[in-house]
């Protein structure tokens, strides 16, 4: 009999309509992973296992009367970083200490609506900033793949949505939330050999998810693959009044364009992206992703986004510049940690110093620096203007083409003991990923092959603003074609 916890979300979901499994069966057997593997890889940082079993039984109660919403019964994990209504909510930092949210994001809101069960708040880098999932005030999170030569060496999960891609890629959860400001769905989906796609800038809610860089975060799923992304997004995607970036256009069946195919599709290869060192894995690695998607039928063009080269320098001044005015607001006067000081402003230097982990306070001090009297002009206008070239490429290119292939990751997943203490060796690991939050546009990265070491490496396909239906479409093509099945050790 197949482990209830290898069913894909539409395998569950299939199977609770027809009345085979129960909620409750699916739900005890995710919480039984949890026990038994989450103190090895730290992927939850609170387990609502009581409120988790309660869903349940409603969702079982539903689904005996016929009724129920898309998602009845599905358990889900969900990123550390969206408020949930009477459940801690930490963003991994110690500043927010034990803040319970009296309302719910929008998103979770929405899962919520149609039926889904959460199971837990996921571990994440402290207030999403970092790569690695190591910057958690609750300590890291562990890939549970291992390289074959040095089976003992921990791996990265990748971050900041470590714990949601570790989680789903260890079956403790069907799906998962996540949160991508420069890749952080896509290159943790890719370190774990799970699919994850960025939406579209405004295309979910980011009303209730705490904020790191507002022009840049985005709300998305990572799942086990690619239909199950769609699936998940069909619930996750939707206007919403309360955030004035969320865009009023319909929600398309994602689900059904992922078998649609892709013959006559314009598929770009931007030239920028073939970067000096790239490992040979990694090219070989899309030029058979390129040969995949011809044989389907789609013309492959080569393209250019000349201003490739200046993303990662431009993310790294428009992302700290926000994060630093957004979290001013953790002060230790309205809510969270809060430290004795001899006056508001010494009370306010030893709250934050106390509460914000080193990455946290280093972006605080670039973001300051770049929005400050005489650098203004310099950094922050300036990164504004590069930032207006980027996404101007993207409109050019997407005369030539319908969406573009390119690698997720420059590597494989690293260990926990590398890069770690080299800030810029860890910032390289966005180079794929950064352009399209930039540009806004939606990006998936698709598992599609293992590296010599018998890690996972990925695809990433990335589409039109609002065209996420031609991203799961080709997506959905590589998925096919590369017949990932791999698992990791920890679940082999």
């Amino acid at each position: 009999m197949t482990r209830l916890t290898e069913l894909t979300l539409a395998q569950a979901r299939d199977a609770l309509k027809a009345r085979t499994l129960t909620a409750r069966e699916l739900t005890q057997a995710y919480l039984d992973g949890i026990a038994a593997l989450n103190p090895r890889i730290n992927a939850y940082i609170t387990v609502t296992a009581e409120k988790a079993l309660a869903q349940a039984d409603a969702s079982d109660a539903r689904l005996a009367a016929g009724q129920g919403g898309p998602l009845e019964g599905i358990p889900l994990g969900i990123k550390d970083l969206f408020c949930t209504e009477g459940t801690r909510t930490t963003a991994a930092s110690r500043i927010l200490g034990d803040f319970t949210p009296p309302y719910e994001s929008t998103v979770s809101g929405n899962l919520k609506r149609d039926g889904a069960i959460f199971l837990g708040k996921l571990n994440l880098d402290e207030f999403a900033m970092g790569s690695s999932n190591a910057t958690s005030a609750f300590g890291p999170v562990e890939n549970p793949w291992s390289r074959a030569n040095d089976p003992a060496k921990r791996l990265v999960p990748g971050g900041s949505s470590g714990g949601s891609a570790a989680a789903v890629a260890a079956r403790l959860a069907l799906g998962a939330t996540a949160t991508d400001t420069g890749g952080s769905i896509r290159q943790p989906a890719a370190f774990c050999g799970v699919a994850g796609i960025k939406p579209t800038y405004g295309r979910c809610s980011r009303f209730g998810v705490v904020a790191f860089a507002s022009s840049l975060d985005q709300a998305g799923p990572i799942a086990r693959d690619v239909t199950d992304c769609a699936l998940m997004l069909n619930s996750m995607a939707g206007f919403d009044p309360k955030d004035s970036t969320s865009v009023d256009v319909a929600v398309p069946d994602f689900a059904a364009a992922v078998a649609r195919g892709v013959k006559g599709l314009r598929i770009g290869i931007p030239r920028e992206y073939r970067m000096d060192g790239m490992p040979a894995e990694i090219e070989a690695l899309w030029q058979q992703g390129i040969a995949w998607l011809k044989a389907e039928g789609a013309s492959i063009v080569d393209i250019s986004l000349p201003h490739t080269k200046y993303a990662l320098p431009t993310y790294y001044i428009v992302a700290p510049a926000e994060a630093s005015s957004n979290l001013a607001r953790y002060d230790g006067v309205r809510f969270g940690k809060r430290e004795p000081g001899a006056d508001l402003i010494d009370l306010y230097e030893k709250t934050r110093a106390a509460g914000f982990g080193a990455e946290v306070r280093r972006r605080i001090m670039i973001g300051t620096y770049v929005l400050s009297a005489g650098y203004y002009d310099a950094y922050y206008l300036k990164a504004q203007q590069v930032r207006a070239l980027i996404k101007r490429d993207f409109d050019l290119a997407w005369e030539k083409c319908d969406a573009i292939l390119t690698p997720a990751t420059p590597s494989a997943a690293f260990g926990l003991d590398e890069k770690h203490d080299d800030p810029v060796a860890m910032y390289l690991n966005d180079v794929f990923t950064v352009t399209a939050n930039l540009a806004g546009i939606p990006g998936m990265a698709v598992p599609a092959g293992l590296d010599a070491n018998g890690l996972p490496l990925a695809l990433q396909v990335l589409g039109k603003p609002f065209d996420e239906e031609t991203v799961f479409a080709v997506s959905g093509a590589v998925e096919r074609a590369a017949g990932f099945t791999a698992k990791p050790q920890v679940m082999a």
